[in-house]
């Protein structure tokens, strides 16, 4: 898949997704009635395009982009185990959990982010068509399921 596919994918698949471009990067933010300040939202999913937030993927290789999406704790775990950097470990073996044991530039690869890995967010580079539907689509719809969770008990606080 294309980034242009994975973004239609995302904004024809869910409803109410706002889609913000800045530098050639895509965020997908719920926003349904577009009334949350654009200093008060925060995406489920971003489409990266440039080693311009982070040089860990080479994205600056022809064709290359990320696709990174917020999932939940548990299954973030249930993927990946606990995400821990060497430097969160006494022992200097490292483990099949600790971020450092992936290699950030491989595509077609769902992993867990170089940065926010630690925040339960994972990513893929290029992904493939089975990989996309088999792995990526569950994903984005629980990232999608969350991100309206969240919309829903803001606005029922206001």
């Amino acid at each position: 898949m294309n980034e242009a596919e994975v973004s239609r994918y995302i904004t024809e698949t869910f409803a109410g997704v706002d889609v913000v471009v800045t530098d050639g990067n895509s965020f997908f933010f719920y926003n349904p009635d577009s009334n949350i300040p654009p200093d008060h939202r925060f995406p489920f999913a971003t489409l990266v395009t440039s080693d311009i937030y982070d040089q860990f993927s080479d994205l600056n290789r022809p064709s290359v982009f990320r696709l990174n999406i917020g999932i939940g704790k548990e299954t973030f775990r249930t993927l990946f185990g606990t995400p821990r950097l060497p430097s969160d470990s006494d022992s200097s073996s490292e483990s099949s959990d600790t971020l450092s044991n992936y290699d950030f530039t491989a595509l077609n690869q769902v992993m867990p982010h170089p940065l926010y890995g630690r925040m339960y967010w994972v990513c893929v580079l290029n992904p493939g068509d089975e990989t996309f539907t088999t792995k990526v689509q569950p994903l984005l719809a629980e990232a999608y399921e969350s991100a309206v969770a969240k919309y829903n008990r803001l606005a029922a606080r206001r």
